[in-house]
Order: C-alpha cells, then structure tokens, then sequence
C-alpha cells in the first residue's frame, strides 16, 4: 500500500466514535491469526510485530474485547498466540491453517455453534486500527444476515455473519467469507465504521504506517 493510501486511511481513523449498544451475548468476535503471513520478511512473525510497543495482534484483539462481546476468539495456526495476545482472549488451534483461511473460519463457526452462539464477528490479526466502535456497529447491524464494515470507500472485515449462512461458507481455498459477500449481495449490509482498514502484510507497510505516526490512534481507542 502506498503512502498516500495510508495517508488518507488515517484521516479517515479521525472521525469520532458514537457510541453504539454493546453486541448482544448471541455474537462471538473472532480475530483469524492462522496465516503464515509469507509477505512479511522481518525476522519474526507478522503478527508479533509491534506498534506503540505491543504486538500487531494485541491490537486487533485488544479492540475486540473492549467492544464488549461476552467472548472474543483467536484462531491461531502457523504461530502460537498465547504470548501475542490479551489474556481474556480465548485461543482456537486449526490444525489445517495451511490450506487457508476458509479452514480457520470453519474453526471459529464450530466452535460458534458449539457454544451456543447465534452470529460471529469476524476479523483480521494484521488489522489493527479498526476499533471498537467498528466492532460494536458491525454486532448492531441485524437488517441483514450478513453485514461488513466500510471504512472510506473499502469494505473489509470485521464482518457479522449469522448463523442462517454458515453453511454456504468456503470449505477450503483463502478467500474466507469474501467468496460469500460477491456472490449474495443481497444478504449484505455495509456499515460505515470509524477507524481504518490498513492492515500489515509487509514490513514495508508497517514502516509507512510507523513513519505516518498512525499508531496515534491505538491510544485514544484503549
């Protein structure tokens, strides 16, 4: 991503929150940490990176949990994340993180299911500047049985996705829920959110996000 997309990502992060009623007990936020994250080349995972001092994933959970869902889950996979993460986090392992991220979003929807929960809240581990007033407008978003956060003109997770289609999500490949939003469009609600949907593939990006003195706002969100 170049400067000035990031750039104007962080413009974008400045809007103020409004506040929006806590997601209801029915929805588990899921953060997906599975990936091998073959992009990045810096000596350590990804995820284990760190901006303002904690690991990209601490972040992106950390948002999560004080969105105010009664449970937060991390599937993890190439790396184990009990170090990289609050310690209120529950941890799922896919076994079968290889084969993609379709494998990990059935991980998080099994174990939905076996719990009792009625609609995931899905995120991204290298997403670490949607706060928790995206997570919390996403929970809030019922109209549909889907619903995904736009920030600016993009639309990317963190996603809600109910129960009712679980069954029709990828069994395998890397496309996740994505496949499911181009195909059903019109069980889809895009929600604009405050926050931005940069996330970390490279070490290169993570350099222009530090450079832009983006990480400014973590604080204000924790």
């Amino acid at each position: 991503m170049s400067d000035e997309a990031i750039a104007d990502e962080a413009d974008e992060a400045d809007e103020p929150d409004e506040s929006t009623p806590t997601p209801p007990e029915s929805a588990l936020a899921v953060i997906l940490a599975a990936g091998e994250g073959s992009r990045y080349v810096g000596g350590e995972h990804k995820l284990e990176a760190k901006l303002a001092r904690k690991p990209i994933l601490w972040w992106a959970t950390q948002h999560a949990l004080l969105a105010g869902f009664a449970e937060v889950l991390v599937i993890e996979g190439a790396v184990p994340v009990s170090d990289l993460v609050p310690a209120e986090a529950s941890i799922a392992h896919n076994d079968d993180w290889a084969d993609g991220q379709a494998q990990s979003l059935q991980v998080a929807v099994h174990y939905a299911n076996a719990f009792g929960y009625d609609e995931v809240v899905v995120g991204l581990g290298d997403q670490p500047f949607a706060p928790p007033e995206a997570w919390r407008r996403i929970a809030a978003a019922s109209q549909r049985p889907i619903a995904v956060a736009e920030f600016g003109d993009r639309q990317t997770p963190p996603v809600r996705l109910h129960r009712d289609v679980w069954r029709l999500l990828p069994l395998d490949g890397d496309e996740g829920a994505r496949q499911l939003l181009r195909s059903r469009p019109e069980m889809v609600t895009p929600v604009p959110c405050p926050g931005s949907a940069v996330d970390v593939d490279t070490a290169a990006e993570l350099e222009h996000v530090r450079r832009l003195h983006f990480t400014k706002e973590l604080g204000t969100w924790t």
